[in-house]
């Protein structure tokens, strides 16, 4: 009889249990392993003892077990110090420009923003269309036209003339390739980190002059005034 198949059944005879009304007393752990393993000791027959065989090979598999447990809890431990060092790596961040794949950002009304398109190939044109709420406020062209990493300074002003009141924003970026051919083109954003917020997984999240961004998804971070045109935004600080 092998106690290892009865703290571990497999799934065709595993009952499945209501939702809600399972609980971690359920589930046998390694003390529990060992009290029964010496109660059958304790408690077998003398005159059919049990086979050292089968006792030899529970306690190999209990010695398995415990290996698996202790590699489970190393690992565990692992994930948690590289969260922490991920977010203390945040706090190097501020200070510095980020560059990070979106389409939205928030405008303060004054200064500039730097806006900008990841082209997987040469185009003839490109084109950033600036909204809020759903109406065009603004289309700035592209002058960069290769292969890259490209950013441009929005600096507020509307198509008629007029300051950007303070808000949310989202922009589009539009491209034409020469005939035959297929060009994807992704909207980046660049800005100056002013602060972190350690709270979140991975690194938690950056503040930014243009918004909230998720540590796991920046893309590069730059001293200010690197310039990331034409450039991997994926070599890291810069």
């Amino acid at each position: 009889m092998s106690y290892i198949n009865n703290l571990f059944p497999s799934p065709a005879t595993t009952p499945i249990a209501a939702e809600g009304t399972k609980k971690s007393t359920d589930i046998m752990g390694k003390e529990d392993f060992l009290t029964l393993l010496v109660a059958q000791l304790q408690n077998q027959d003398p005159l059919n003892p049990d086979d050292p065989t089968e006792f030899t090979s529970q306690l190999a598999q209990f010695s398995s077990l415990e290996q698996l447990f202790t590699l489970n809890e190393s690992m565990e431990n692992l994930v948690t110090s590289n969260a922490n060092a991920d977010r203390f790596a945040t706090l190097q961040t501020i200070g510095k420009n980020v560059v990070y794949h979106d389409s939205k950002f928030e405008y303060d009304g004054n200064g500039e923003i730097e806006l900008g398109y990841q082209l997987d190939g040469e185009v003839t044109q490109a084109e950033i269309t600036i909204q809020k709420n759903g109406a065009t406020i603004a289309v700035i062209d592209g002058t960069e036209l290769t292969k890259g990493n490209h950013f441009l300074a929005w600096d507020g002003m509307t198509d008629s003339g007029t300051q950007a009141e303070k808000g949310s924003y989202t922009f589009a970026v539009s491209v034409k390739a020469t005939e035959g051919e297929s060009v994807a083109a992704a909207p980046l954003i660049k800005s100056e980190v002013t602060g972190v917020d350690l709270t979140g997984e991975y690194g938690g999240k950056l503040l930014t002059m243009a918004g909230e961004v998720s540590f796991a998804s920046i893309l590069g971070v730059y001293d200010k005034g690197y310039t990331t045109d034409n450039e991997g935004v994926d070599e890291g600080e810069g």
